[in-house]
């Protein structure tokens, strides 16, 4: 098994170390284990993010994860990501960030519209029909960056499930994605704490599109890599008609 989800402290809402994290995955029986902590953006303003690592962090979040890489090498797989929003006018500054520190991969986690410095959270109802329009547009456009190796929680938008408006406008998502053959994501997270997502309409769609789907843990904490639980919902979505992958594009 692998997954590619997984946060570290820095983000100032999970808890562990990475160890933690990397003992629990060896034990749970995965041979991959990707670090995707939220990414630091840089900003103009004095502002401090709250749920992100700091920019100042990326240092110590490379090196930690580059020696943890050696040492566990000959019994797991560590690659080292983000967890990243497409900010259209901060793709520049992300860039030179993945050339400079070699990243491995970028999941794509929109969280906010415009972005956590001055909008509002994506995830938090009512969404009105152009802020689900908004959300779908950032989706699709980092999608078509070529940046981004999968797409986290699509439906994290909180969408209204009952307008056809609305449900149409995350199925032109669902559409982009089959397109440009980008994996979009059954999330434990939502799945298990029972959240908001992964919402019916939306495994409906990708099931019917035809979109492939991969599951992330959206580890938080290091029990979060669970090899049974995240082995059941697998066959469980193979059972019912879903293309399961656990394969992603590699930025180096």
């Amino acid at each position: 098994m692998k997954n590619y989800y997984t946060h570290t402290y820095r983000c100032h809402h999970a808890i562990g170390f990475e160890k933690d994290y990397i003992e629990q995955a060896i034990d749970q029986g995965f041979t991959t284990l990707g670090f995707s902590d939220h990414a630091p953006w840089h900003y103009d303003s004095s502002f401090k993010p709250f749920m992100r690592m700091d920019e100042t962090d990326i240092d110590d979040y490379i090196f930690t994860l580059r020696e943890l890489r050696e040492t566990y090498k000959d019994r797991i797989d560590i690659k080292i990501g983000f967890e990243a929003e497409y900010f259209e006018d901060k793709m520049d500054w992300m860039k030179e960030v993945i050339n400079r520190y070699h990243i491995d991969y970028l999941i794509l986690g929109n969280h906010y519209d415009g972005s956590d410095e001055d909008g509002r959270y994506y995830g938090m109802p009512p969404q009105d029909l152009s802020s689900v329009t908004r959300y779908c547009d950032q989706v699709i456009k980092g999608m078509e960056t070529g940046l981004f190796s999968y797409v986290a929680h699509p439906d994290v938008i909180y969408y209204d499930q009952h307008d056809q408006r609305q449900l149409a406008q995350l199925e032109r998502l669902c559409h982009k994605s089959k397109e440009l053959d980008i994996p979009l994501e059954f999330n434990m997270l939502g799945y298990l704490h029972h959240r908001h997502y992964p919402s019916t309409p939306y495994l409906k769609m990708v099931r019917e599109i035809g979109n492939k789907m991969i599951v992330g843990c959206d580890a938080h904490e290091a029990s979060a890599i669970d090899g049974k639980k995240m082995k059941d919902v697998i066959d469980r979505l193979k059972q019912e008609g879903f293309i399961l992958t656990d394969e992603i594009s590699f930025l180096q």
